[in-house]
This record gives C-alpha cells, structure tokens and sequence, in this order.
C-alpha cells in the first residue's frame, strides 16, 4: 500500500481527536472521556507508525533494522485493550464489576505491551522489511511468538468488542444503535485484519506463500476498520449535540416570521433593545433569546387582542374548507395580526373588556403546548386565509363611518366607548359566489376556490358536501 493509504485515516482521526480536546479538559476525571480521547488518540498513532515511510525513519534515526515494529505492535495492543475498557464503562453497570472487568483486560494487555520488545531483543531481525515483516520472519525464533501473540492479543479484543457490541445493539435504540452498528462493522474489520495475518503465517508456515493477504488485504482492513470504528464511536456522543443543534437553528428559523412582525414599534417610539448574540453563540442560545423575545411582545400585546377577530378569521376559514385545527390557528394568528396593526397605529387598547381577555385566553391556549405552539402561530401567518380575514378586517374598519373630533364610536359589544378600531361588527354570514363546480348531478356555487388551487378545490369538492348545504358555523 501507498503512504497516503496511511496517512489519509490518520488525519480524519487526528480531527476527530482535535475536535473532542476542548471535552478532555473539561471532563478529565470522567473514564468514559478518557477513554474515548485514547482511543482516537492509539489509532491515530497507529495508522501514522504503521505507514511505510515512518517505518523507515524510525528504523534510520535509532539505527536498529526493523525496530518500528514492536512499536507498531504495542500501540496496536493499546488500542485493542482501550477499546474494551470503553465498552465496560459505555456499557456501564455496578462500579464493582466495572472497575474488575476493566482492570482485567488493562493487566492482561499490559503484560502483552511488555513482552513484545522483549521478544524482539531476542530475536534478530537483521533485513528490514517495511512491508512484510510479519510474513518474512514468520519462522523465526522468538520474533514468531511476538507476532503471534499481539495478533492474537488484536484478535481477540476485536471478537469480544463485536460480539459485545452486536448483542448491546438489539438492547437500544436511536443513535447508540447506529454507533453500535458502525462499531461492529469496524471491529468486524479488525477481526478480518487478524485473520487474514494469521492466515498468511500459517501458509508460511506449511511452506505455501499467502504473502498478499498480509501486504495488501489485512492494510486495506485495517484502514477501513479504524475510520468505521473512530466514526462508531463518535456518533452517539456527537450526533444527539449535531440534532438538538439542527432542530433549534430549523425552529429558530421558523420562528422568524413571527418574531419580525412582533418587533414592529409604535409610532414615534424607539425600537426595543433586543438582545445581542455573538455570531459564533450555539443555536440554542439563539433559539432561547427569539423565544423570549416572542413571549414578551405577545404579553405586550394582550391589551390589544380582541376574541371577535378570531371567531370571525375562524369562520371564514371554515366556510373556505380549512381543516378545523387549521381554521383555530388560523384566527389566533389574525388576532395577532390585528392587534400589532392596532398597536402599530396607536389605537387605544381594550384591556379589562371582555373580547380582549376572551383573545388572551385563547392565544394562552393556542400557545399552551410550548414551543410548538409558536412555531405554528408563526407559520400560519404566511397563510392566504389570514391575509384575507385581516384584509377583511381593515376593509371594515376603514367603512366605519368616522366620529365627529371629540367623540368617541360606541363599541361593537354595546360597552364603553372606544374610538374606532379594525375590528367593528359582529361575526358576518358567509356569502357565496359563483365558482362552480359539479358534485354528482348538483352544481357547487359555493365560496371555496379564494386563495386555492385548481386542484385542491376539486378534491375538496370530491369528498366534502357543498357548503351552501352546512349548517351554521358556531366557531369555538
């Protein structure tokens, strides 16, 4: 293999190890932390001592033939024995048996690492091979046994992490479920990698010559198992941070449409101060600041609201063939609507009356699920129903007929006076217009088609009854 077959794992590795130090300094004490730290940290070295060229190097720069090997072999023992320490504390368990399962498999790999130099001072290596060292000293005195022993050592931590891993995967669910499955493929990698070593000195050793199972088969899996294995392990603790950070930018997102309709300031008034957020702040922090921002105009607001505005936006979103649900966000939203233009334009707000608690109530209600209730007040206000009932409302509003300069118009409700507002009137009855449409053998003249398509008005025709047939609309 290439030196860039080396390398290349190496430096995806060498980032993932950079990226997860800032969690090594805070959470040194924890042994879940260490141990995935060294983890990344023996893989890395790994894939850069086991490359060709530094093969070379370090034999040149200490002047001993082939003394790169024993290195390689007990920084790979290190990886295998931190691999099962981070699957006795990942699987967790009494802290008795823990600590007693991983100080078993450090003694045991421990004492692997110790003697491999030592068999390697034993033995004599005098031709250096960079390649293929295990098959070319295969028969050699003591540097058989050393081979032997850390491919076996590598073998089987490779098949108790798999089968560990393989069993744990059926027990969960989400994320550590896929980090699972990545780790089984990658320790499955590592388990090949050993095989296919052994199985080229077992060919040397019945005198046939397997030589490229472990020149160019065992690299190319042991290359793909450290990145499967570096990635399974980073899943579960990167990916839940990668989601909760996605889903409050999307929500951040869509709470924008709300957020820049509330943040319009009264004439004449300075803008509110909102809070300023560094650009490089964590999404949640930007989501928290706009949802408190959103919570405290809405409580603004509530002097402004007005319930009347929502009944009627509710109705004609009815008679329109909007789902129910649909037609309570969609007057929830024109009340908003309606009170920010109210407050935008200076009108007196009705607070103590009983349409503006009645709207408070049910924006508290429309808003009672949390979050998702405002990310739904805000969409909906991109809505062509609530376009057209605050159209409507204004159109009202405007053919009022104007007090005379010091009076004030009496209420809608009959209660105190107010000046006029864009919300005169009791609740309108739907009117109809010609927009026909054939239902069975009766023709549809119902008011369906404003504000949606060809299409969805023939399939709501198709499986709802004509409209000049419904009963009145008591909208709650």
């Amino acid at each position: 293999m290439r030196n860039s077959d080396y390398y290349l794992p190496s430096i995806v590795l060498a980032l993932a190890l950079a990226a997860k130090l800032p969690g090594l300094r805070r959470g040194w004490r924890d042994p879940l932390v260490r141990s995935v730290h060294f983890v990344l940290f023996t893989a890395t070295s790994c894939f850069v001592l086991a490359a060709p060229a530094t093969i070379a190097l370090i034999n040149r720069l200490t002047g001993t033939p082939n003394i790169a090997a024993p290195l390689v072999y007990c920084f790979l023992c290190a990886f295998s024995c931190t691999c099962l320490v981070l699957i006795a504390y990942w699987r967790g368990g009494p802290p008795s048996r823990v600590r007693r399962v991983t100080r078993g498999w450090m003694a045991a790999y421990g004492t692997v690492i110790a003697l491999l130099p030592v068999l390697f001072a034993l033995g004599e290596a005098p031709v250096e091979r960079l390649r293929d060292f295990d098959t070319y000293y295969a028969d050699t005195p003591y540097l058989r046994e050393m081979i032997v022993l850390y491919l076996l050592a590598h073998t089987v931590a490779a098949a108790v992490t798999t089968l560990m891993c393989l069993l744990w995967a059926r027990a969960v669910g989400q994320w550590l479920r896929v980090g699972l499955c990545l780790l089984v493929a990658g320790f499955f990698f590592n388990l090949s990698f050993g095989l296919a070593k052994l199985t080229a000195i077992g060919a040397r050793w019945a005198g046939g010559n397997w030589d490229a199972l472990s020149t160019t088969a065992a690299p190319l899996l042991a290359s793909a198992g450290g990145l499967t294995t570096a990635i399974g392990f980073l899943v579960p603790l990167l990916a839940p941070r990668f989601t909760a950070a996605l889903h409050a930018g999307l929500t951040y997102t869509r709470l924008g449409a709300l957020w820049h309709w509330l943040s319009r300031a009264q004439p004449g008034a300075e803008p509110p101060r909102r809070p300023r957020i560094p650009w490089w702040a964590a999404p949640e922090l930007r989501l928290t600041v706009r949802e408190t921002v959103i919570h405290d105009e809405l409580l603004r607001l509530q002097p402004y609201l007005d319930d009347r505005v929502r009944r009627r936006a509710y109705a004609s979103a009815v008679v329109g063939y909007a789902p129910r649900r649909y037609a309570r966000a969609v007057g929830v939203a024109a009340m908003v609507v309606t009170a920010v233009e109210a407050r935008r334009e200076g009108q007196p707000p009705g607070e103590g009356t009983d349409p503006a608690q009645s709207g408070v109530h049910a924006l508290t209600a429309a808003l009672s699920p949390g979050r998702e209730g405002l990310v739904r007040l805000s969409q909906i206000l991109r809505s062509p129903y609530v376009t057209d009932a605050v159209r409507k409302e204004a159109a009202a509003g405007s053919a009022m007929p104007s007090p005379a300069p010091g009076e004030r118009a009496p209420s809608a409700d009959g209660g105190a006076p107010r000046r006029a507002t864009l919300r005169p009137g009791p609740i309108p009855s739907p009117t109809y217009e010609c927009a026909p449409g054939v239902i069975g053998r009766r023709l549809c003249r119902a008011r369906c088609r404003q504000g949606i398509t060809w299409m969805s008005y023939r399939v709501r025709c198709a499986v709802q009854p004509c409209a000049l047939e419904d009963p009145p609309i008591d909208p709650v």
